[in-house]
């Protein structure tokens, strides 16, 4: 395992071609701020462009919650801060989150988030471009805009991908007077699975690791299809779709051996 350090996250890669990101301020709730924008800026780029990397588990540190958004500690203290204008009402010059999704950074590599404690605000940036989304059952999912009195739109239109529109919704009006649990989330598609505590990090990267083994251009093409896709009409989307297969397809490639592409090991859902 090698490990590189940000000031505010943690990559460790493995050499079965997984990385783990993890989040990394757990004093302040794992709450993202400008620093981390820029780290997370450069860990998208160097892990977009590493060969070595397969398959993405996000993380964070600490068991209270896996990110509680922007930290408004710092927004409201940092006059010099590039996304907020102090004689706005509405504060916002540019999208705070924008350098934090795998998605919005093109890396189409799957991308595994892995959540423990609560997930409020503008942690949705990351979870509405992870491809997978692992939960504890002690986890909720909330989002504290309106309690505030900020307009909620950024992170409940990101879900409204993941997510039937009356549950984010739901969630976006109701603020800090409710939070959705684990198994909620899981009912409504937000969370693929709920998993112990203690074995959250290994699923997730038991996970990552076997989508590692397949060829690498099948991935993340068809993670790049089916994410293009969303923004498009049917008609458009199976058009876009043939492009896809016709660019580089791997199994249909010169020298790829088809028995040895064969999963031997498999199990049920």
């Amino acid at each position: 395992m090698a490990e590189t350090r940000y000031d505010t996250v943690v990559v460790d890669r493995f050499e079965d071609g997984v990385a783990t990101v993890t989040i990394n301020r757990p004093g302040k709730l794992n709450s993202f701020n400008e620093q981390m924008r820029r780290d997370f800026a450069d860990v998208w780029s160097e892990l977009r462009a590493d060969a070595s990397v397969g398959a993405i588990v996000l993380a964070s540190a600490g068991d209270r919650a896996f990110s509680t958004g922007l930290d408004v500690t710092e927004r409201a203290d940092g006059n010099d801060s590039p996304w907020v204008r102090l004689d706005d009402p509405w504060g916002e010059t540019e999208d705070p989150g924008r350098q934090l999704g795998p998605k919005s950074n093109e890396v189409w590599k799957p991308v595994i988030a892995a959540v423990r404690g609560m997930c409020a605000g503008g942690a949705f940036y990351w979870i509405g471009e992870c491809d997978l989304v692992l939960a504890t059952p002690g986890s909720t999912f909330f989002d504290p805009h309106v309690t505030y009195g900020m307009v909620a739109a950024l992170e409940p239109i990101s879900l409204s991908y993941r997510m039937p529109y009356a549950e984010v919704v739901r969630m976006a009006v109701m603020g800090l007077h409710e939070r959705m649990s684990a198994e909620t989330a899981r009912s409504c598609g937000l969370v693929n699975e709920v998993v112990d505590d203690g074995v959250l990090l290994d699923r997730a990267h038991h996970l990552a690791a076997r989508i590692a083994t397949q060829p690498r251009a099948a991935v993340e093409g068809t993670v790049k299809a089916l994410w293009r896709s969303r923004d498009l009409g049917r008609e458009q989307a199976m058009a876009g779709a043939l492009l896809y297969t016709q660019v580089g397809n791997p199994i249909g490639a010169t020298g790829l051996d088809r028995a040895a592409a064969k999963v031997k090991d498999w199990e049920l859902r």
